[in-house]
């Protein structure tokens, strides 16, 4: 789907569809899944299309999901400036329609740099943005994501409220029957109960949810469960 709205984007020549259906569809989706070539290719569209039609809100969009894949690349210096700036330039303009999933970008780049005070600002940023258009569609990532910077941070209490943030994200995925997040928020409590001998548990909890999956297999989340599982059993 997200492949077949940037070549109907492409089709009836609309510069800003385009912008839209790359950067919310495409680049996010290869993101998600793990695709990083695809994502630098749409990326770099998004980039070129941005400029020459002087969109300055998806250029930036662009710039930051490119910092995405630096850092899932390890180079973590310029990943997370290339966000950093793109971010700043988005607050800029006031505009906040979709912004929670940059934000949630933002965070997993700060999160794998190992920068957890500022991921937890930038989190609870986030959490603030919802505004009126009460954009719930990424919640139960944001509060699995905090759990995780909750565990980075290691600070006195924060082993439970990153195991109350992981079972948060859970309901929430369950009841908006968001599979993808269910999993997500799965797999890491399941990593967190099995640091402390609740194998049983976490494999049961894990094998249900991906046992639902009818395809995906080869992306990067259910093989990230798919290992979890087998290590636990």
């Amino acid at each position: 789907m997200a492949h077949s709205s940037v070549e109907d984007a492409q089709a009836i020549g609309h510069a800003l569809s385009l912008c839209i259906a790359l950067a919310d569809a495409a680049c996010l989706v290869g993101l998600f899944i793990g695709d990083h070539a695809s994502v630098e290719a749409n990326a770099a569209i998004l980039l070129e299309r941005s400029a020459k039609h002087g969109l300055h809100i998806w250029n930036a969009w662009a710039r930051g999901i490119s910092g995405a894949v630096f850092n899932r690349r390890g180079d973590s210096v310029t990943g997370i400036g290339l966000l950093r700036s793109a971010m700043n330039e988005i607050r800029a303009t006031g505009f906040v329609q979709r912004n929670r999933v940059f934000f949630g970008i933002l965070a997993q780049g700060l999160l794998r740099a190992r920068q957890a005070a500022e991921g937890l600002s930038i989190i609870d940023e986030a959490f603030a943005q919802s505004g009126d258009g009460e954009e719930h569609w990424y919640l139960a990532e944001l509060l699995r994501i905090k759990g995780e910077l909750l565990l980075l941070e290691n600070a006195p209490g924060t082993t439970v409220s990153a195991e109350l943030h992981f079972r948060r994200a859970l309901d929430c995925a369950r009841r908006q029957g968001a599979l993808s997040w269910e999993l997500r928020a799965a797999t890491s409590l399941a990593r967190r109960w099995q640091s402390y001998t609740r194998s049983d548990e976490a494999r049961e909890l894990l094998a249900q949810i991906y046992g639902r999956f009818t395809e995906g297999f080869a992306t990067r989340d259910l093989k990230a469960a798919k290992s979890l599982i087998d290590d636990l059993s």
